[in-house]
């Protein structure tokens, strides 16, 4: 179970603002995180706090396939992304970075208390329950194992 205050944000956030260019040069995922939504909010990555989540309308991460995006808000805390709709290469970038996302309509205010059960896709915030997408158990199992680099090396040694 994934609870945190919610970061609340509207329809269309794309990757530009979620990670702005001048940083993708970094390898250093510290530094990503550091500038985590700056192009949208100067301040999340200076208040954001482990296990915090973002809840946000349709098309989260729409633009560039910049895979620092979702990386810079794990880094940062972000224990979840729930949104109405993904961009389907943000969405799989999450996955692959160990990223929970789940899709799902909620309504929250800023700083509200988020819980999110990702196995069954239910997201909770002010005693409003909302089902969302399920995620596919071997998705789950992705990001369960902490990404898709993590899970492989897994597999790898359970094959020996």
């Amino acid at each position: 179970m994934i609870r945190g205050k919610a970061w609340v944000y509207g329809d269309d956030v794309d990757t530009d603002v979620i990670i702005p260019g001048p940083y993708l040069r970094t390898k250093d995922v510290r530094e990503l995180a550091c500038h985590a939504m700056e192009g949208l909010d100067p301040e999340f990555a200076k208040q954001v706090r482990p296990g915090d989540v973002i809840v946000a309308g349709k098309n989260f991460g729409c633009g560039s396939s910049r895979e620092q995006a979702p990386l810079a808000l794990r880094e940062a805390g972000v224990a979840c992304v729930v949104a109405k709709s993904f961009a389907r290469i943000f969405y799989r970038n999450a996955i692959n970075v160990g990223l929970p996302v789940v899709e799902a309509a909620v309504v929250a205010r800023q700083g509200e208390v988020v819980e999110v059960d990702l196995a069954a896709g239910k997201v909770t915030v002010g005693g409003r329950t909302s089902l969302g997408t399920k995620i596919p158990d071997f998705l789950l199992e992705i990001l369960q194992d902490g990404g898709l680099v993590a899970h492989r090396r897994k597999e790898k040694e359970g094959a020996l």
